[in-house]
């Protein structure tokens, strides 16, 4: 681990649940800064006089311990010196709660039973998670997703001071568009945004390709054919902001279009792609039902697709970059896509709270046309949208920067 631990932004609203009897349950794929967390909270929590104790359960001996059962577990903390009394919680973190073989039937005799003892977290899995999760832990969790760095944390892991309420000189924004083409070409994997050399950043990457592939995918879907799965990651990333066609993938992969929807099941649940439903309203029968695919980091998807880290943003490696800002930022279930039979088309549908933003994604700001937001923004009778770049000339408050949204 890198000494300095950066307080990432979901910190703030995980807090809050410290004091509940919930249990917090972290849920991210590999690699998203999940162990960072749980350390930061930890020495948070210490800070202000708590008990802590950390458990990775990527320690087989651990693993085997809790296995065991609840009072394996609590003679465990009492071994330690950890005892709750009074009012006094000890706070008890555990990585990778996935491994455990009954996970839903421990947390919930600690939530119900063991109330002094405050349980916070991961897993790596939330297909595994939910297939080990029982109904009976309904209202005793409360769950949080944890995605690769925003712009925003990017920054702060940087150590760059921007204050995005205040107005910002010339200057400070051609260092942010350079800072933004970093965070797009290379990604937002903590350990890559604190890597300067790039040799080491595609290295690094590519370990978490190797090691995903190997601890979760092989595991969890069964794979047979290792070199077959391979070569779907690759095509869909070659696809991010492309409409899905299981028809298509099942020719060209040479897999069974019943094996690619279990892999695609997989591959969202485990927080690598996401399938973005298309958004209709009023005039459904206009819009296609087939969902759009996008990778969550933009530094992954030149791995897989090109094999290498770029050295110039390409068009839809910008735009998957601009999609993982608005799901940080909104939440993914409020972001869609917009298409009609016609083949008019708009990037993203930004549905936040009642209100519908249509969103262009272009780098340069002079390539974009409007023509389709126009025939969108008459139709929902709505005024209101963005065009996001990161070139040319902005003109307009309906134009921004992507650390604008």
């Amino acid at each position: 681990m890198e000494n300095k631990i950066y307080k990432r932004k979901v910190v703030d609203d995980i807090i809050k649940y410290l004091e509940t009897d919930n249990v917090v349950v972290l849920h991210g794929a590999r690699q998203v800064g999940k162990t960072h967390i749980l350390y930061w909270l930890k020495e948070y929590l210490e800070k202000n006089g708590s008990s802590t104790y950390y458990i990775d359960l990527e320690d087989s001996r651990m693993t085997k311990m809790i296995d065991l059962g609840v009072q394996e577990f609590i003679a465990h903390l009492k071994e330690e010196g950890l005892r709750a009394h009074g009012k006094n919680k000890v706070y008890v973190f555990i990585d990778e709660i996935q491994y455990l073989n009954n996970p839903s039937e421990f947390l919930k005799l600690i939530a119900d039973h063991h109330k002094n003892i405050k349980l916070i977290v991961s897993g790596s899995s939330s297909f595994e998670i939910k297939s080990k999760f029982k109904d009976s832990l309904v209202g005793r969790t409360v769950n949080f997703e944890i995605f690769n760095l925003s712009f925003e944390e990017f920054l702060l892991f940087k150590e760059y001071y921007f204050d995005k309420s205040q107005k910002i000189t010339e200057m400070k924004t051609n260092e942010l568009k350079s800072l933004f083409k970093s965070y797009v070409l290379y990604g937002g994997y903590p350990k890559i945004a604190l890597t300067e050399e790039i040799d080491l950043k595609s290295k690094y990457l590519q370990q978490i390709i190797d090691t995903y592939v190997k601890k979760d995918i092989r595991d969890l879907a069964q794979v047979k054919d290792i070199e077959k799965f391979n070569k779907l990651t690759e095509v869909l990333a070659s696809q991010s902001g492309q409409m899905l066609n299981i028809a298509e993938l099942s020719n060209t992969c040479r897999i069974a279009k019943q094996t690619i929807e279990k892999y695609l099941f997989i591959l969202e649940n485990t927080y690598i792609i996401k399938l973005v439903k298309p958004f209709y309203k009023n005039i459904r029968s206009e819009l296609f039902k087939t969902p759009k695919v996008f990778f969550y980091d933009s530094g992954l998807v030149q791995m897989l697709w090109l094999r290498t880290l770029q050295k110039e943003i390409i068009g839809p490696v910008f735009e998957t970059s601009v999609y993982g800002e608005l799901v940080k930022k909104y939440g993914r279930e409020n972001i869609y896509y917009w298409r009609t039979k016609d083949k008019k088309e708009i990037d993203f549908i930004l549905k936040d709270k009642e209100r519908i933003t249509p969103i262009e994604v272009k780098i340069n700001f002079g390539k974009a046309h409007l023509r389709n937001i126009k025939y969108f923004t008459e139709n929902y009778q709505n005024d209101k949208f963005y065009v996001v770049g990161l070139e040319g000339e902005k003109k307009g408050e309906n134009i921004l920067y992507p650390w604008e949204l």
